[in-house]
């Protein structure tokens, strides 16, 4: 059976726990089977890389590691974290911020 994260690609995240506390981002990817995903400019790791034909100078590159799904929390527009719910709305289910009560 696979898992569904309520956090899809292109949301607003804010970090919750951990050594990123309290960033911000954009989802870039979700990693359903780990359940974690990549958020943009949040949890950067120093990638050495061996010179090739698509990088022939090498060296050290930054990159975002995947963080787990349970450590961020979605932004309203009014800038706070909350939890989301769904709802049926013109006969399709929507998602909708626990807080506002505003679709996303």
């Amino acid at each position: 059976m696979m898992k569904r994260s309520r956090i899809k690609k292109g949301d607003q995240v804010r970090v919750i726990a951990g050594d990123h506390k309290g960033k911000e981002g954009k989802v870039l990817d979700i990693l359903v089977k780990k359940d974690k995903a990549i958020v943009e400019e949040v949890n950067m790791i120093s990638k050495h890389q061996k010179p090739s034909a698509t990088n022939p100078q090498g060296g050290i590159t930054k990159k975002e590691a995947p963080i787990h799904i349970s450590n961020l929390s979605l932004i309203t527009k009014d800038g706070e974290t909350t939890r989301l719910g769904t709802k049926i709305e013109d006969g399709k289910k929507v998602r909708v911020a626990k807080k506002t009560n505003e679709v996303i």
